[in-house]
């Protein structure tokens, strides 16, 4: 293996300068095809703006680097993609049904500090990204929120409970969570781990009523901090 074919190949000084001077025209020609977008972010962006944006990268990239690529040509697809996405998010505007279809609904993750038992056809997220993030937002437990929602766009909107409403909830840090077991070894207040529901258990097992699970947490009734 010759480590100058890896690195160099048949790179020469002039297509050197070359490949700067296309990358520079290209990246600017992304920032200002992104600005005319509209988009403040990347965490506003739905699934839809994500293939845009990956339609951008493919369509900017190859002429950075590759001499048979015209620049011309990319800043063609580019204007085009621009075009559709002002045309879809145009159309979006004026039909809910057709936003819905493009973008996704909203979704109820938790509702009176329990989650909503949801199709594993429709789960969209993982469990432990999703307590991560209430962690994120300085949530002990699952009975400080109200409601929690899954926008669109990937983030969640959480409705608390005032310190007055709080109830025992499912731990969410790691270490009271890791302490979930089948066997009730003290009576008490459990939460489900797999649904949230919260019972008062005195028996050594327990089958949750809403989801059939038999696994729990001991629940926690701490007030959130603001």
């Amino acid at each position: 293996m010759s480590w100058s074919e890896v690195f160099v190949k048949d790179l020469d000084f002039h297509f050197a300068i070359e490949i700067i001077v296309r990358t520079l025209i290209m990246f600017a020609l992304i920032l200002i095809i992104l600005r005319l977008t509209g988009k403040k972010g990347v965490r506003q962006l739905s699934i839809f703006e994500v293939a845009i944006i990956i339609g951008f990268g493919s369509a900017a990239g190859d002429p950075m680097f590759t001499k048979d690529i015209a620049i011309v040509p990319s800043v063609i697809v580019l204007v085009t993609i621009l075009v559709l996405y002002r045309l879809v998010t145009w159309i979006a505007t004026k039909s809910e049904r057709f936003e819905s279809v493009l973008e996704g609904e909203p979704m109820y993750i938790i509702e009176e500090g329990r989650f909503v038992l949801i199709d594993k056809a429709e789960l969209t997220f993982a469990k432990d990204e999703f307590l991560s993030e209430m962690r994120q937002q300085s949530i002990e437990h699952l009975g400080q929120v109200r409601i929690a929602v899954l926008e669109t766009t990937g983030n969640v909107s959480f409705y608390y409970y005032s310190d007055e409403e709080v109830k025992p909830g499912m731990p969410v840090l790691p270490k009271p969570y890791n302490l979930k077991s089948k066997t009730i070894g003290v009576e008490g207040d459990y939460a489900c781990t797999y649904c949230g529901d919260v019972k008062y258990i005195n028996s050594q097992t327990h089958k949750c009523e809403r989801c059939g699970r038999e696994e729990w947490v001991k629940a926690i009734v701490t007030k959130r901090l603001s």
